[in-house]
């Protein structure tokens, strides 16, 4: 491991180390001795019970890591706080009181969704021994998206089937928020042109390379930046045997 990393994340301390044919299962507890209330954030010493809880780490030796950890249950000492009984929080490394994955794990995962996206991500993330699926590669970028403005700066346009090889609409989306902002009856060019003249905030336009879009982009938002979409890019660079793309 790099310089700095240590094998548990800090405010951890180990307690045993099973080896498994690729895996390295860690015993571990918090180095602790109190917990704060997550509601009036008094301390309290009082343990009342203890738990065991399962977080993936960093890969080590080549193997995955799980880490079991011995979390405790705290008794409030005030009678003026509502929360009875709560969780220890483990420290900042370790990630939310619900997680599955470390702190530092969820931050390559992050960056892995945001570098390669969703099946680009899984299959890199695979070779580098991270259990991540597509779709929790995409959840992770979204749960950690920053809130934008309302007004759209960065859009995607593409076409889309009301029903496949009779009638086609066009889907925008906000690639910032994440989100549909708006369905087009149609895929003609004047449509989207119109749609896009009267959005003076749209500064980067993301879209496939069919010539309708081309230009409405040009004639709608002549000072945009237009861009060739990710998912057009990785689906045209795929092997034969992957499904054709959608795109016109």
């Amino acid at each position: 491991m790099g310089r700095g990393i240590t094998l548990p994340p800090c405010g951890l301390a180990i307690e045993s180390i099973e080896t498994e044919a690729d895996k390295l299962r860690i015993g571990a507890r918090s180095i602790s001795t109190t917990a704060a209330c997550p509601l009036c954030v008094t301390v309290s010493a009082r343990i009342h019970s203890r738990y065991s809880r399962t977080l993936t780490d960093l890969p080590s030796q080549g193997r995955r890591v799980v880490l079991s950890v011995c979390a405790r249950r705290f008794r409030y000492v005030l009678a003026d706080c509502r929360q009875r009984i709560f969780a220890e929080r483990l420290e900042t490394t370790v990630d939310g009181p619900f997680a599955r994955r470390t702190a530092r794990l969820e931050g390559i995962v992050h960056h892995l969704g945001l570098a390669l996206g969703g099946r680009p991500g899984q299959s890199f993330a695979r070779r580098l021994l991270l259990p991540v699926s597509n779709d929790t590669l995409l959840r992770v970028v979204r749960r950690r998206a920053v809130q934008r403005p309302e007004e759209p700066r960065v859009v995607d346009i593409d076409d889309f089937a009301w029903k496949r090889g009779h009638r086609y609409g066009t889907i925008i989306c906000d690639l910032e928020r994440r989100c549909v902002i708006d369905i087009l009856p149609d895929r003609e060019a004047a449509t989207a042109t119109a749609w896009l003249a009267d959005r003076p905030s749209i500064n980067i336009i993301a879209r496939d390379r069919g010539a309708a879009y081309r230009q409405a982009s040009a004639e709608g938002r002549p000072d945009a930046v237009q861009v060739a979409d990710r998912w057009h890019l990785m689906e045209n660079a795929s092997p034969p045997s992957s499904p054709p793309s959608n795109g016109p």
